[in-house]
């Protein structure tokens, strides 16, 4: 169907050197304007971030360092985007935590006023997930086709989880196991080993503050330091593990934490 639009739509993605708004830099841009009348312009380019690119980061959207060293910086291209972006509304896939807030910091780095005040936000992942239910009465209305009675009740929903299971494996028996970053991670099989080789291929600790990388090593999932080997953090900030321990962190991740400590002394 035809969009009703007063304003230009810029539908856009970013790709960077990392997670951290404050600290991290764009390496592409690519914008798609929808004008009112239908008609689209696109606008793509790479931009040299000025700092290099993790290798985490160009594991996931494949540019690396040697790939923007002659690019401009967003700096040099920060007038032509804004100007391409002009009044448009802004939408595009989990922007309201990542993309808009590090488009409006690089703007502010190039010194430019990016207003938001006067445009529509429009992420489609909200979208998806405010109209798409993720609850167990979605799950059980998808893979069993029944309603859900007395949600909420521990015992209907323990034996609605169970049926949602069993119809998982069946329907996904067979089928190869792809990330949100498009890896394979495997093929989904009837062995519950490999089953949670599968979903808890990253996992470290309950909390998610630590995770394997792409070398099994495990990593920071949280504040400066996220990317990094815990070993490796430990020789260059001793400090660190002593700050976490004394920290509001739970026991679980404490655990590990001192396991790789522990291993990382065995290894001397």
């Amino acid at each position: 169907m035809k969009l009703n639009l007063r304003n230009s739509i810029a539908f856009f993605d970013l790709e960077a050197t990392g997670t951290n708004i404050s600290t991290d830099r764009i390496v592409e841009i690519s914008i798609v304007k929808l004008n009112p009348d239908g008609g689209q312009e696109i606008y793509t380019r790479r931009v040299n971030p000025g700092i290099p690119i993790p290798l985490e980061a160009s594991l996931i959207h494949g540019l690396y360092d040697k790939d923007v060293k002659n690019e401009p910086s967003f700096k040099d291209i920060s007038k032509e985007v804004h100007q391409f972006i002009g009044q448009s509304d802004l939408s595009g896939f989990n922007v309201l935590k990542y993309d808009i807030p590090l488009l409006v910091e690089e703007f502010l780095r190039a010194g430019i006023e990016f207003d938001l005040d006067k445009r529509n936000l429009l992420d489609a992942q909200k979208i998806f997930h405010l109209m798409e239910k993720r609850n167990l009465a979605a799950a059980y209305k998808f893979y069993c086709g029944k309603t859900l009675e007395n949600a909420h009740s521990a015992e209907a929903d323990t034996l609605a989880t169970m049926d949602v299971f069993k119809s998982q494996v069946e329907r996904y028996v067979g089928e190869e196991a792809i990330d949100l970053q498009g890896n394979k991670l495997g093929v989904f099989e009837n062995d519950m080993k490999k089953i949670h080789d599968l979903v808890n291929e990253k996992m470290v600790d309950l909390a998610g503050r630590f995770v394997f990388n792409s070398q099994g090593e495990e990593v920071f999932n949280f504040g400066k330091h996220k990317g990094k080997p815990i070993e490796q953090v430990f020789k260059e900030e001793p400090g660190y593990y002593d700050w976490m321990m004394r920290g509001d962190f739970p026991l679980d991740t404490k655990r590990k934490l001192t396991q790789v400590k522990l291993r990382g002394f065995t290894n001397r």
